[in-house]
């Protein structure tokens, strides 16, 4: 997984590109009607139902605008929202607060709808052992910010990029003549480059679980599309060699039957690939 400092570092450029490409040479807007000496308090506004998430990335935002506002926050990342609450206060020049409205509106709109989804899916794999993971179907360019908020939500990460772990799915072993060939020369490239990464592989079906077990190295085992009998058989036959981990088009009505077949996970596209952005308002107080 990335380090915090790397992390830190991709919500900085998150930060900087987005208001570069939102203001530009200046919002004109504001310049226009309202004096660079004007100063103004705003508040967070719920107008739905769920998890709040990101209440630190629009502290960011704000001091990254101006330094010189405070924020007064009422309600944590995390805590549990409905129509009316309020979520933080934000005080300083009313300009200020205005440039940073349309970033921080956007960001915590999506944060809140995967963090609120995220929480469903733990939600229905309480008492089961299984946690649930993201993936990598993130909108380009704010990856960081969702997979905050899928923490936010009480899930886990899975790998962040293709730089922190070794996924070996169907097309790599494909191109690669094979799981046992691919294994291998996985193993072989950290050896060469003294990397230490995690490896895991897919299996398409139970004899290719049964391939992959020959091999020594691997993390984890991806048991990619398989119907419940075929999960339960794949764990018993993996035992404690490795991880496991569900995956492939599991939703809210399926999820707690597949984590029921014993999976340590079970990853999910849907909690930042289809999520329905959360109403809040900015508004003038």
């Amino acid at each position: 997984m990335i380090s915090k400092a790397q992390f830190d570092t991709e919500i900085e450029l998150i930060i900087s590109n987005a208001i570069r490409e939102d203001v530009g040479d200046g919002d004109h807007s504001s310049l226009s009607c309202i004096p660079a000496t004007a100063q103004g308090k705003a508040k967070l506004l719920v107008k739905d139902e769920g998890i709040i998430a990101g209440v630190e990335f629009a502290k960011q935002v704000f001091h990254f605008v101006d330094s010189k506002m405070v924020v007064e926050t009422l309600l944590e990342d995390g805590a549990r929202v409905k129509h009316g609450d309020i979520v933080f206060y934000v005080e300083g020049p009313s300009q200020s607060i205005l440039k940073a409205e349309r970033l921080v509106l956007n960001a915590m709109q999506r944060m809140s709808a995967i963090a609120t989804k995220t929480r469903q899916f733990v939600d229905l794999l309480e008492g089961t052992g299984t946690k649930i993971l993201d993936t990598r179907k993130t909108t380009p360019g704010i990856r960081a910010l969702e997979k905050w908020a899928v923490k936010i939500g009480g899930g886990e990460n899975h790998r962040f990029a293709l730089y922190d772990m070794i996924m070996l799915k169907d097309n790599h072993i494909d191109f690669a003549g094979g799981i046992t060939k691919a294994i291998d020369k996985a193993k072989q490239y950290l050896k060469d480059t003294d990397r230490d990464l995690k490896i895991i592989v897919e299996a398409r079906d139970l004899d290719e679980i049964r391939t992959i077990l020959e091999s020594d190295g691997v993390h984890r085992i991806l048991i990619d599309n398989f119907n419940y009998e075929d999960t339960r058989t794949a764990v018993k036959l993996i035992g404690d060699k490795c991880l496991t981990e569900s995956s492939g088009g599991i939703n809210e009505e399926t999820i707690r039957d597949y984590a029921l077949c014993g999976v340590d996970y079970i990853s999910s596209g849907a909690l930042t690939h289809s999520v329905y952005n959360m109403d809040l308002s900015l508004k003038a107080v």
